[in-house]
């Protein structure tokens, strides 16, 4: 199983296609729900889209679009600190760094390496000195929690992006 990973700076139509369709693919058990609903998600994609330093690795397995990780630039003005529940200590906000904003991977590539392998290259050709993520600490009941800790990431804090959502787990790590 090799997969050819593939960076975008801005979306094309067919790159946006297969986000899209992996993405529905992977969360097909939340869908129900007001958060992961597709339209939400493309929501947010497309206001991603369009903030600073958006990035996004497409994972294929020839043409089979089978994972994917995606972020922008946050500074210390950005909504994303704003909704900490916490404060955050002095200083912590003061470089820009990466907020990786979904990454997901099909089932039949889970276990192989695919997440780590699309995550990895998305912070390779990024400037920023860190990165965060935002994790529901109940997704694979703690194991996904678990495996980002095992890529470096440490807790740091909590948020409920909007109203819909679940509140999630804020994990930092050097890029």
């Amino acid at each position: 199983m090799t997969v050819e990973l593939r960076h975008h700076t801005d979306l094309t139509a067919r790159a946006r296609r297969d986000l899209v369709d992996v993405y529905a693919e992977v969360r097909a058990p939340l869908l129900h729900l007001a958060n992961y609903r597709v339209e939400a998600f493309v929501g947010r994609l497309d206001r991603h889209v369009g903030e600073p330093g958006f990035g996004l690795v497409l994972g294929y397995d020839g043409d089979v679009p089978v994972g994917y990780a995606y972020g922008n630039t946050v500074d210390a003005g950005d909504r994303y600190w704003r909704r900490m529940a916490e404060p955050l200590p002095a200083g912590f906000t003061d470089t820009p760094v990466l907020a990786v904003k979904e990454i997901g991977v099909r089932t039949a590539w889970r276990g192989t390496g695919t997440a780590r392998r699309i995550h990895d290259e998305l912070l390779a050709h990024r400037a920023e000195g860190r990165v965060t993520l935002m994790v529901n600490p109940l997704a694979g009941d703690g194991k996904v929690r678990a495996l980002y800790e095992t890529w470096g990431y440490r807790a740091v804090n909590s948020q409920r992006p909007t109203p819909d959502s679940p509140r999630l787990t804020v994990m930092v790590r050097s890029r």
